[in-house]
């Protein structure tokens, strides 16, 4: 949003000067913060997503990509225009649903089916969505080692991770309480 662009609060989010600062006072979030030179909202929003278990590894890769100084890839063209935006990266667990509506074609309830798997680490639910899923991205043209490669980079996401708006809805509490600070 065009009203979270005060200059001096993003400088001191970047400096990780975040004690008293809604969801950014670990030392391990002020790095992220330090490394991930905040300076827009949308940075912001990224650094909540991403300091959850299940996204925490990919911190490093986000980093170097945003930076240029890793090529952003995607396991498959078509994760692109879902992935952009994250550096080729699953970030948000919306972004499950849409590789899951465009791949193998689910619909949105079924893709939230996917997508509560993955957050609460259902492994039965996760091994027949495997299947499902595999099968279904076959069906529409994909091969199955392409299939199976998506998948796994879903289950890789699998330990926990927020929705987007969630991560929106911390992120501007975070910011109003940085600006006041």
């Amino acid at each position: 949003p065009k009203v979270y662009n005060d200059a001096q609060t993003f400088k001191m989010l970047a400096s990780g000067d975040t004690m008293g600062v809604f969801q950014l006072e670990s030392t391990g979030i002020r790095k992220v913060l330090r490394d991930l030179r905040v300076s827009s909202f949308e940075d912001i929003t990224s650094a909540i997503a991403l300091y959850r278990p299940g996204p925490m590894d990919i911190i490093p890769t986000f980093i170097k990509r945003k930076f240029k100084e890793e090529v952003v890839t995607y396991p498959h063209p078509d994760l692109e225009q879902i992935l952009k935006s994250t550096y080729g990266t699953i970030v948000y667990q919306d972004q499950i649903m849409l590789i899951a509506w465009k791949f193998a074609g689910y619909s949105l309830g079924q893709a939230d089916i996917l997508r509560r798997a993955v957050s609460k680490k259902k492994l039965d639910i996760l091994e027949k969505e495997r299947i499902k899923f595999v099968n279904s991205s076959i069906r529409n043209g994909y091969s199955k080692d392409v299939a199976e490669q998506i998948y796994e980079y879903i289950i890789k996401f699998a330990n926990y991770g927020f929705n987007r708006a969630h991560s929106v809805a911390y992120s501007v509490i975070s910011y109003q309480t940085a600006f006041l600070k």
